[in-house]
């Protein structure tokens, strides 16, 4: 009878520092925070996420109001539907205080994932038809299509400015 105890109570401390172990492991997991994203530079970024482009047709100049940005376009279906559209201009709604949007009438070519943090200046795709400018860097749970992202991000939160925006998208001519 007092073996039989014995083994019933070692069994039940036995559980415990399991469970005991398993829930201090997880709790250190959880403890990594995203409160810190840094900034990559355009090419660590496009190197992680697609194929670099190997010509200046891959180049756009993104202008807003007086201010003109250049960024660099994944070599993707998507990246190459989005190249068929362009000269364009369009007015860009206002969403979360971090993102500028415009839905296009048709649908193009889609391969969403979730990219975990949003970097000032990515330029995506969200379902198939939205064209979504981010101007600040934030983690994120959405999944979206990488189209590219802009280079010196340098005074694009100031351009796009609070409200709605007119943008106008076009490929960087060949020099």
């Amino acid at each position: 009878m007092m073996k039989n105890a014995f083994q019933k109570t070692f069994i039940t401390k036995q559980q415990w520092l399991a469970w005991a172990l398993s829930l201090f492991l997880l709790g250190i997991m959880a403890c990594k925070t995203d409160d810190n994203i840094s900034e990559a530079s355009s090419e660590e970024e496009l190197e992680e996420t697609g194929t670099l482009p190997a010509d200046s047709t891959s180049r756009l100049r993104i202008t807003i109001g007086s201010k003109t940005f250049t960024a660099t376009l994944l070599d993707s279906p998507t990246a190459t539907a989005f190249k068929a559209k362009l000269p364009l201009t369009v007015s860009m709604s206002e969403l979360n205080g971090n993102e500028k949007l415009y839905n296009f009438p048709s649908n193009l070519p889609a391969n969403a994932s979730n990219p975990g943090n949003i970097r000032n200046g990515d330029l995506m795709l969200y379902g198939s038809n939205v064209l979504v400018l981010f101007y600040k860097s934030f983690p994120t749970q959405y999944s979206y299509t990488r189209l590219g992202r802009i280079d010196d991000t340098a005074g694009l939160d100031a351009a796009v400015g609070t409200g709605n925006v007119t943008v106008t998208f076009e490929l960087e001519s060949k020099k």
